[in-house]
């Protein structure tokens, strides 16, 4: 298994900015995809941030411009610079990495989260 610890969520006023750390315990030069994604109560949980592992990012459209993902590959940790934070930013933020196989289903691993409150 591989094991995945977020850390840097908080509460924070509306306009100001959080950085997310994801710690992983194996090279994350072999996890395809890391991302980060979000979940608020009742919600399903959303994808905000992706990185391959040849470093191409994606982020979903609400978040594009304010937010970050990177990686940085000798520490094995991945991050997201969380700036001009909003409301609808607040949730459970989870780290995830997957390792995809073409012989079978994809690898998934999670986080445990770290919560992320936006006040207004």
């Amino acid at each position: 298994q591989v094991q995945l610890v977020e850390s840097g969520g908080g509460l924070v006023q509306a306009g100001g900015s959080l950085m997310l750390s994801c710690a992983a315990s194996r090279s994350i030069s072999s996890i395809n995809f890391m991302g980060w994604y979000r979940q608020a109560p009742g919600e399903e949980r959303v994808l905000v941030a992706r990185i391959t592992a040849g470093g191409i990012t994606t982020y979903t459209d609400s978040v594009k411009g304010r937010f970050t993902i990177s990686r940085d590959n000798a520490k094995n940790t991945v991050y997201l610079q969380m700036n001009s934070l909003k409301p609808e930013d607040t949730g459970v933020y989870y780290c995830n990495g997957v390792i995809g196989l073409i012989s079978g289903p994809n690898l998934n691993y999670w986080g445990q989260g770290t919560q992320v409150t936006v006040s207004s």
